[in-house]
């Protein structure tokens, strides 16, 4: 689904408020099986060998429970720890990959299927369209920014994709109280915190994953009824 950009918010308010509510009429339309799981995870060489090993033991979850990953094609850090162990489990890995990054040095060239495309917006775009769920490990910036990206396109209505946090060794602790602090503020509706699940262990988050339901009356922040 395209994101609805077409509309003069200044002009004809109420054509763009009629057309945002009728996404969320038709998300159900987008709803299928799990099938495609993107991962998005720091490329760093700097981080402990435990979150190497978690990144392998994810990557390895998600092909023993059959599921293809989806990710951004390098091979260092843990980008490349969870490649190679979705591939070392036997599972099917595709990499998207900007060609500013398509380097020997940056790019993994073991995977099952390989697309470089132009610039990071298609890359951000390409894993989306073909992915059915999205986890977050630990990152930085690249990480936290996906991450959010993908959920506030669900907050908009723009997808209802599960999403789900990997809280290994506590590394986003900090982040979940501060998106709780946000709704304590009153910057969020109550229902943005059912947008993605957490789990500190991959076959929780993947079993987490799989029993998803979108949250109902996300439409509020538009209309803005409680």
């Amino acid at each position: 689904m395209k994101p609805v950009l077409y509309y003069s918010i200044v002009n004809n308010p109420m054509v763009f408020i009629d057309a945002i509510i009728a996404q969320f009429d038709h998300l159900d339309d987008e709803i299928k099986s799990m099938k495609t799981i993107c991962v998005y995870c720091g490329s760093a060489d700097k981080m402990g060998d435990e979150y190497l090993l978690a990144a392998r033991q994810m990557g390895a979850a998600i092909a023993l429970h059959g599921y293809v990953l989806t990710y951004g094609a390098g091979c260092t850090g843990m980008m490349g720890a969870i490649a190679d162990g979705a591939l070392q489990s036997g599972g099917e890995v595709i990499g998207v990959i900007p060609r500013m990054f398509a380097t020997p040095t940056l790019m993994h060239n073991g995977l099952s299927q390989l697309e470089i495309v132009a610039n990071m917006h298609i890359r951000k775009q390409r894993l989306v369209d073909i992915s059915d769920a999205f986890i977050a490990l630990p990152g930085g910036y690249g990480t936290f920014e996906e991450l959010f990206e993908v959920l506030t396109w669900a907050q908009i209505g723009l997808h209802r994709k599960p999403v789900g946090i990997l809280n290994i060794h506590h590394y986003y602790d900090a982040l979940l109280l501060a998106i709780d602090h946000a709704r304590s503020e009153g910057f969020m509706y109550a229902e943005h915190q059912s947008l993605f699940v957490c789990a500190d262990k991959p076959d929780a988050l993947l079993e987490k994953l799989d029993r998803y339901q979108y949250p109902q009356g996300m439409e509020k922040w538009l209309t803005r009824e409680e």
